[in-house]
């Protein structure tokens, strides 16, 4: 018989709760962008013009699995739920940022944009060299009329004071992987410019403040662990980036089903998050994951920025 570890898990994990979540900045119309959450760090950014992807992980086994077997993408789930991409971008290539998007890629002819370790990941699966395109950050990638621009950044050392599966990976490693393979190379946090909104997406607990400053940002997707393990996190990616909007990401366990009610993260208090949001002159945006909302894709305050 199965072992149910699901009474356990409400005993262990909060959860968020609906009236936690907020509206969209805007209604949908022809021409607004809409942001799609995923779970975890993953975003799929879409407008008439591009789709793009970020950090995608639909598939998340539960954790007994997740430590012990290797880690196969669910190929179903990932077409259902993003049957379109022009580009993915992953932030770092630990396992909850990167397992889904070669398979995503195979499907939908998209590139795989990263560091030497996500390309990597991108030979393991299989992708052809066509489909991958390496970058050491700041340098700006054309991705039809829009810009994408990964600034380098740093991982947060969000597990007993140290970073987890820290390293690189410098060849292809086994396909599928085990959890532990996969370490997290370069950090890159993304930036989308579509010519009138600009998303930011800082994946890990941590950033580095030279590489944000002088960059503008209309929307943040914002890691919730850094405000545990980084002093002023909030204050000064607002101070860096002078956003109008933060959407918090990286706030649950990874392990439930991607449709089921999700459990938070021990470390992170969600609400206290959303507050420091506010109190930092920022609108929060809290959605459930695949929740959508939608943007301008004209945003005056940084439009010549």
């Amino acid at each position: 018989m199965p072992l149910n570890l699901k009474p356990l898990n409400r005993r262990l994990f909060k959860q968020p709760q609906a009236d936690w979540y907020h509206a969209s900045p805007i209604r949908a119309s022809a021409d607004s962008v809409e942001l799609e959450y995923l779970g975890t760090a993953g975003f799929v950014i879409r407008h008439p013009e591009r789709t793009i992807v970020l950090d995608p992980y639909l598939s998340r086994p539960a954790l007994w699995p997740t430590l012990t077997q290797p880690l196969i993408p669910n190929t179903a789930l990932i077409q259902r739920i993003i049957p379109y991409a022009d580009d993915v971008l992953i932030g770092h290539a630990h396992y909850d940022h990167i397992l889904d998007a070669p398979d995503l890629c195979h499907q939908t002819g998209a590139r795989l944009i990263g560091s030497r370790a996500t390309v990597m990941v991108g030979r393991a699966a299989g992708l052809p060299e066509s489909q991958l395109l390496e970058t050491t950050g700041r340098e700006d990638i054309p991705s039809g009329t829009w810009t994408l621009r990964g600034l380098p950044s740093i991982h947060g050392k969000a597990v007993f004071g140290r970073i987890p599966l820290s390293g690189d990976i410098t060849t292809p490693p086994a396909w599928p992987p085990r959890f532990y393979q996969l370490k997290h190379g370069l950090v890159l946090n993304w930036l989308v410019d579509t010519g009138g909104l600009k998303i930011m997406h800082i994946d890990s607990a941590d950033f580095l403040e030279e590489e944000l400053a002088g960059q503008r940002a209309d929307v943040i997707c914002l890691c919730a662990i850094g405000r545990k393990y980084r002093p002023n996190y909030v204050k000064d990616v607002v101070r860096l980036l002078q956003p109008k909007w933060i959407v918090p990401c990286h706030w649950d366990t990874m392990i439930t089903a991607l449709e089921n009610t999700p459990d938070l993260l021990p470390d992170v208090d969600l609400l206290g998050f959303v507050e420091e949001i506010k109190q930092a002159g920022c609108e929060p945006v809290l959605m459930p994951i695949l929740g959508k909302v939608h943007f301008p894709h004209q945003c005056e305050q940084h439009s010549e920025a």
